[in-house]
């Protein structure tokens, strides 16, 4: 009976030790880094259409990874003296400021060029994020929390796609959407 309660014990408590409150702030931050990318992706989608040049609908996810493949190489390459914690901040603060030029909708060139900033900026907030899960998670559930971290970014990433094609044909859009924003026509359906 006292082994019976010993495993009980131990159960309870392996099971609460990811419940760290900066683990779950971490990886709810992660899932809006997925969210982007998956944006991205129906993004390009809508370029694609818009502008007709079907080859855009790889172009511009590979000039992403270009960036975060170049951005990774000089991150590490170099030396830092800031914290991880503080990297972290600055690269998710990047990230999301290298989206901006892409609200004026540029055209095919101009957004290739563009995207591959946000790419740069990924690599670091991953790899601050990897190193931050380790800090923060028990030694003996770091592969558990390694999980979390992935999973975190790919619910992100999957919450663009349902309603990526299937919205728009529902409420009667005819157009591509980013047609309609273009020319501020844009029908939300609601009303």
């Amino acid at each position: 009976m006292a082994a019976l309660a010993t495993d009980a014990g131990s159960l309870h408590g392996a099971a609460r030790r990811l419940n760290s409150p900066g683990l779950a702030l971490l990886f709810v931050s992660l899932t809006g880094i997925g969210f982007a990318i998956g944006a991205m992706n129906v993004w390009s989608i809508a370029m694609a259409e818009y502008h007709e040049q079907d080859m855009l609908l790889g172009i511009i996810p590979a000039a992403f990874s270009t960036g975060s493949f170049l951005g990774g190489l000089v991150y590490g390459r170099r030396t830092w003296s800031r914290t991880t914690a503080n990297r972290l901040i600055i690269a998710s603060a990047a990230f999301l400021a290298g989206w901006l030029p892409l609200v004026t909708l540029p055209v095919p060139f101009a957004a290739t060029a563009a995207i591959t900033v946000p790419g740069a900026f990924l690599t670091v907030v991953v790899a601050c994020a990897y190193v931050t899960t380790d800090a923060l998670a028990p030694a003996d559930r770091s592969s558990e929390a390694y999980a979390w971290l992935i999973l975190s970014i790919g619910v992100g990433q999957s919450s663009q796609h349902p309603g990526a094609r299937v919205l728009p044909v529902a409420y009667g859009v005819e157009r591509p959407l980013i047609e309609q924003i273009r020319s501020g026509t844009a029908e939300t359906g609601c009303c």
